[in-house]
C-alpha cells in the first residue's frame, strides 16, 4: 500500500496561512480523485481543496477553525500503489468560489472539539390523579393561582365546588400555585469560524487601532422622501425602486469633493494618509453567513439610478455568496444602514484601514418648529464615526452638515459642479 501526504496549497496572492473552513471527509472515508475533501478561506476568498488521488483517509492534519501554514501537512491517503510515502501540495478547486459565505462547517469524527454527554432524561413524575371540578371552578382557580389538589371537596364524590376555593382562599393556606420552572445549567460553546471569525478579527483590529469620535445629527427627510415617492412612481420598469441610500451616495460625493481627508485609508504602520479621488462607497450588507461589504466602485461617476441599480447587484450577490473578492475589497469610505431597524442612534465601526463610516438610522415622523409652530415632518439621524488621528471635531462636524444640508435640499444632488 502506498501513502500520499497533501499538503496546504499556496493560493496565491501572497498569502502565508489560511484557515480551515469545513471536512467533507473523515478517517476512513474513501475519496476519489478530484474529489473535493476540504475548504479553506483565505482574506475574502473561500478555496476548495480536491484530493490528487483515489484512496482511504487515514489522518487529518487540522480542526475547523485552524490556521494552517502554506505546505503544512493536511491529508494523509493511503492509496493502492507501492509503500512510498508521497508529498504532494494539493491542488486548488475553486479560489474565490464563495467569499465571505462559505457553508457553516461541519467537524469531523476525527478532530472534533470533545462534548459533553447529554444528562440522562429524568423520568416524568406520575400525574396525580385529577380533581372533580366544573369548568366555572377550574376557572377560578386558575386566575386565582389555586391547586386544586391541594383542596378537599366538599360536594358529592369529592367534588370540589366554588365555596371550597374561595374558603381555601380566605384562610391564606397555600393560596397560590408556584408553577415548576425548571433551571436551565447547560452550556454550549461555539467556535468562531469562516466568516464570523474574519468579522471578529476585522472589528477587534478596528476598535484596537482606531481612536473614534462619533457625530450624530439629525436630517429633514421631508422633501427628499416627497421627490423620492415621486421619482419611483415614474420609474421605467427596468429601473429599481429607489431606496434612500442612492441619495446619500451621491450627497457623500459632494461632500468629499470638499473634504478629500474623509475620503482616505491610513496606513498606520507607515503612517501615511492616502488621499483617493474616486469615491469606492463599502455598503454594509447583512447576509446569512455574516456582515458583509460589498463595494459600488467610483460612484462619483455615478448618477441616482446608476448608483441603485449597482447597489442592488451587489446586495444580491452579497446575499447568494457569488460576490466575487474585488466586490468585496477596495472601498474608501462605507455607509452602514439597518433600514427600517437602524434605530435612533448608533455607533458604526469604521471600516479599517479607512477613516469615516455613516451611519443610517431609521425615519420616523417627529414634530419640528418651523418658526410660528410645530409642524410633523420625516425626520432621520446620521450617526458617523471618524478616524480622529486624522479627521478633528470640527472636520466630521463641517463633513456631516454639508451631506445633511444635501439631503435636506435634493435638488443640489443634482447640481454638476
Amino acid at each position: 500500500m502506498g501513502e500520499f501526504i497533501i499538503k496546504m496549497p499556496d493560493v496565491g496572492e501572497g498569502v502565508a496561512e489560511a484557515e480551515l473552513v469545513e471536512w467533507h471527509v473523515k478517517a476512513g472515508d474513501p475519496v476519489k480523485e478530484d474529489m473535493v475533501i476540504a475548504a479553506v478561506m483565505t482574506d475574502k476568498a473561500t478555496v476548495e481543496i480536491p484530493s490528487p488521488v483515489t484512496g482511504t483517509v487515514v489522518w487529518l492534519g487540522a480542526e475547523i477553525g485552524d490556521k494552517i501554514a502554506v505546505k503544512a501537512p493536511l491529508v494523509r491517503i493511503e492509496t493502492g500503489g507501492g509503500g512510498a510515502i508521497e508529498r504532494v501540495d494539493a491542488p486548488t478547486a475553486a479560489a474565490a468560489k464563495a467569499p465571505e459565505s462559505a457553508t457553516p462547517a461541519v467537524q469531523p469524527k476525527e478532530t472534533a472539539a470533545p462534548t459533553v454527554a447529554p444528562s440522562p432524561r429524568p423520568q416524568a413524575p406520575v400525574p396525580a390523579e385529577k380533581p372533580l371540578a366544573s369548568p366555572s371552578v377550574r376557572l377560578l382557580a386558575r386566575e386565582s393561582g389555586v391547586d386544586l389538589r391541594q383542596l378537599k371537596g366538599s360536594g358529592p364524590a369529592g367534588r370540589i365546588l366554588r365555596e371550597d376555593v374561595e374558603q381555601f382562599i380566605a384562610r391564606g393556606e397555600l393560596p397560590f400555585l408556584q408553577p415548576a420552572i425548571a433551571k436551565k445549567t447547560s452550556t454550549e460553546e461555539v467556535k468562531l469560524t469562516g466568516l464570523r471569525r474574519r468579522i471578529a478579527e476585522k472589528m477587534s483590529l478596528s476598535t484596537s487601532r482606531i481612536p473614534h469620535i462619533t457625530y450624530v445629527e439629525e436630517v429633514d427627510m421631508t422633501a427628499l422622501e416627497e421627490l423620492r415617492a415621486t421619482m419611483n412612481r415614474d420609474r421605467k420598469p427596468e429601473q429599481p425602486k429607489l431606496t434612500v441610500l442612492p441619495f446619500l451616495m451621491r450627497a457623500i460625493v459632494k461632500a468629499v469633493a470638499d473634504q478629500p481627508s474623509v475620503n482616505a485609508t491610513f496606513d498606520d504602520d507607515k503612517g501615511i494618509l492616502t488621499r483617493h479621488g474616486a469615491v469606492h462607497i463599502g455598503i454594509a450588507a447583512q447576509t446569512p453567513a455574516g456582515l458583509v461589504v460589498p463595494v459600488v466602485k467610483n460612484a462619483e461617476a455615478r448618477g441616482i439610478w446608476d448608483c441603485a441599480i449597482e447597489m442592488g447587484r451587489l446586495a444580491e450577490a452579497a446575499r447568494a455568496g457569488t460576490a466575487t473578492r474585488d466586490e468585496l475589497s477596495g472601498s474608501t469610505i462605507t455607509v452602514s444602514s439597518l433600514g427600517a431597524l437602524g434605530g435612533i442612534v448608533s455607533t458604526p465601526v469604521i471600516n479599517h484601514p479607512e477613516v469615516a463610516i455613516i451611519g443610517v438610522n431609521k425615519i420616523a415622523v417627529r414634530p419640528a418648529w418651523d418658526g410660528t409652530q410645530f409642524v410633523p415632518r420625516k425626520m432621520m439621524n446620521l450617526s458617523s464615526s471618524f478616524d480622529h488621528r486624522i479627521i478633528d471635531g470640527w472636520d466630521a462636524a463641517t463633513f456631516v452638515q454639508r451631506v445633511r444640508v444635501l439631503l435636506e435640499t435634493p435638488a443640489l444632488i443634482f447640481i454638476e459642479g
